[in-house]
C-alpha cells in the first residue's frame, strides 16, 4: 500500500464485536512520565531527570520533578484502574530509584515502592506487567558513555537480575525495553529525546548494545525468575509507505524499514542483523561493536512481542538539491534519526489527525499485526500502546467530554479485532495512557490521558473515553457505534 492508497479499515460496526476470553484490557505509564519524588527515598537523577532541567530542552522548562506524584497516589490510582474495569497494568521501574548509581545492590526503599504498588494491584484484581527501561537511564551510567558502550547493557543485566529476585514471586508478566528505536535514534541520533547526544555513530552503537541489553536481560530473567514468567519486549515498529509506487520511493521504504524496524527485528527473532541495514550504513560504521555471540545473545526466545503504534510513516526519495521534507513525527532537529537514510523524505501521512499532528489511521495497526503474525507464527502479540492526545476541553463541572479520542480508540481496536478475525494472534490491548502525565519533550502540553490531571492540584477526573473503555474491559465487547 502506497500513502495515496490509504483507505478506512472497515466500515461502521453494526453490532458489538466480541474479544477472546482472557483478553487484557490495560493502560499503560511510565515511571518519569508520571511518579514525581524525584529525589526522595535514594532515588539519583536519570538522563531525562538532567536533559527536563536543561534550558530549551522541553516545553517551558517542564520537568517531571512532580509529574502527576504517582509515588505518593499510587492506591488511588490503583483504585481509579480497578473502577475502570482493567484487568491489566503496564507500568515501568525507575532504574535509579532501586539502583541510584546503574550498579551495585538494590536500594529497598526504593524496591518497597514497587512491592506496595504491585501488592495493591493484585489485591485489586489487576495482572502487574513491568517495563524494567522505559528511557529513563541513571546518569551516572551515561557520564560512563551510556548505551553506545558495551557495559551499559552488562550492567542492565545485573538490574534486572535484581528486579527479578525482588519481586519475581509476584510479577510474571515482564518486558525488557520499551521502544528502543527511540532510546537509541531520538536520544543519540537528533537529540530531540534524553541525553540529547546527535552522533549516528554513537546511534547505531546504542542501538546494538539496547538489543545486547535485552538479550542478556531475558537470560537473567529466566535464571532468577519462578516458572511461569512470560517476557517479551515493546517495539514502536514503523508502518513504512512509499509515497508513491516508483522504485525509488520504494527504495526509501526500506531503507526506513531498515533502521527503523529490522535493526531490531532482525538480531531479536530473525537471527541477525539484515545485511541490507549493514550496507546502508556502512559509510559511517563498519559494525566492529558487534562481537562473535552478540547475535546469538540478543535472539532469545520470547514469550510475546508488544506492538507500540500511533500512526503510519510516509516516505519518498529525494533527489540532489530537492527540498527534503522531515516530517517524520519524532520532533525537530537538525540532525537525523536515520542514519543511513540520508536521501529519503518524510510526509505527513494523509487523513484526520490528533492534537501530535499525527494521522489517525487504524489500517497501519492492522497491517503491523497480520505482518508479524505471518513472519513470526507462534509468537503471540499484545498491543503495548495505542491512544492518542488531544486538545482536551474542561466543561463547567469539571468533566471532559473526548468523542475525538472515543473514536480513535474504537477504530484501532477495531483493527485488532480484524486482525484477530484473520489469524494474528493477539492477546492484549494496552492504552496509552491511564493518565495525562509529562509527555517527554512536550511536557505538560499534550495529554494522552483517558483520567484527566488537573497539574495545579493533580485531581484526577476519567474522561468520557475512561468510562467508554471501561464498558469495553469490563464487557470484552466493543459497543456497535450507535450505542455510543
Amino acid at each position: 500500500m502506497t500513502a495515496s492508497e490509504t483507505r478506512p479499515l472497515t466500515a461502521t460496526a453494526p453490532s458489538p464485536l466480541s474479544f477472546p476470553p482472557g483478553f487484557l484490557w490495560g493502560a499503560a505509564t511510565a515511571a518519569y512520565q508520571i511518579e514525581g519524588a524525584a529525589r526522595a527515598d535514594g532515588r539519583t537523577p536519570s538522563i531525562w531527570d538532567t536533559f527536563a532541567h536543561t534550558p530549551g530542552k522541553v516545553f517551558e522548562g517542564h520537568t517531571g520533578d512532580v509529574a502527576v506524584d504517582h509515588y505518593h497516589r499510587y492506591r488511588d490510582d490503583v483504585r481509579l484502574m480497578a473502577g475502570l474495569g482493567l484487568n491489566a497494568y503496564r507500568f515501568s521501574v525507575s532504574w535509579s530509584r532501586v539502583q541510584p548509581t546503574g550498579r551495585g545492590p538494590a536500594v529497598q526503599q526504593g524496591l518497597d515502592f514497587y512491592r506496595r504498588l504491585v501488592d495493591e494491584l493484585l489485591a485489586a484484581g489487576i495482572e502487574p506487567a513491568l517495563t524494567l527501561y522505559h528511557w529513563d537511564l541513571p546518569q551516572e551510567l551515561e557520564d560512563a558513555g551510556g548505551w553506545p558502550e558495551r557495559s551499559t547493557a552488562e550492567r542492565f543485566a545485573e538490574y534486572a537480575a535484581l528486579l527479578a529476585d525482588a519481586l519475581g514471586d509476584r510479577v510474571e508478566r515482564w518486558t525488557t525495553l520499551n521502544e528502543p528505536w527511540c532510546s537509541a535514534f531520538l536520544g543519540y541520533g537528533s537529540g530531540v529525546h534524553a541525553p540529547g547526544r546527535t552522533d549516528p555513530v554513537d546511534a547505531l552503537r546504542a542501538a546494538h548494545h539496547l538489543n545486547l541489553g535485552h538479550g542478556l536481560a531475558v537470560q537473567a530473567l529466566r535464571a532468577g525468575l519462578p516458572s511461569g514468567g512470560r517476557l517479551a519486549v515493546s517495539l514502536n515498529l514503523h508502518e513504512v509507505r512509499p509515497l508513491t509506487s516508483s522504485a525509488a520511493d520504494r527504495e526509501a521504504a526500506r531503507r526506513i524499514d531498515a533502521v527503523g524496524n529490522r535493526v531490531w527485528l532482525g538480531p531479536m527473532l530473525d537471527g541477525g542483523y539484515p545485511e541490507d541495514l549493514l550496507a546502508d550504513t556502512a559509510h559511517l560504521t563498519d559494525w566492529s561493536f558487534v562481537r562473535d555471540g552478540d547475535v546469538a545473545a540478543i535472539g532469545q526466545p520470547l514469550d510475546w512481542l508488544g506492538v507500540n503504534y500511533y500512526t503510519p510513516t510516509v516516505v519518498s526519495a529525494v533527489g540532489e538539491g530537492e527540498e527534503k521534507p522531515q516530517d517524520d513525527g519524532h520532533g525537530d532537529s537538525e540532525h537525523s534519526p536515520w542514519p543511513g537514510a540520508d536521501a529519503v523524505a518524510f510526509h505527513r501521512a494523509p487523513g484526520e489527525r490528533t492534537a501530535m499532528g499525527w494521522a489517525v489511521d487504524p489500517s497501519g495497526l492492522y497491517a503491523l499485526l497480520t505482518g508479524l503474525s505471518a513472519r513470526h507464527p507462534g509468537l503471540p502479540l499484545v498491543v503495548s500502546e495505542n491512544g492518542a492526545a488531544y486538545e482536551d476541553v474542561v466543561g463547567p463541572d469539571g468533566s471532559v467530554d473526548d468523542p475525538e479520542r472515543i473514536a480513535y480508540v474504537r477504530a484501532h481496536l477495531e483493527a485488532v479485532h480484524r486482525a484477530i478475525t484473520d489469524g494474528a494472534d493477539v492477546r492484549g490491548y494496552f492504552l496509552w495512557s491511564l493518565l495525562d502525565n509529562f509527555e517527554w519533550a512536550y511536557g505538560y502540553a499534550k495529554r494522552f490521558g483517558a483520567v484527566r490531571v488537573d497539574y495545579e492540584t493533580l485531581e484526577r477526573t476519567p474522561k468520557a473515553s475512561a468510562r467508554w473503555y471501561a464498558r469495553v474491559a469490563r464487557t470484552g465487547e466493543l459497543p456497535a457505534h450507535d450505542e455510543g
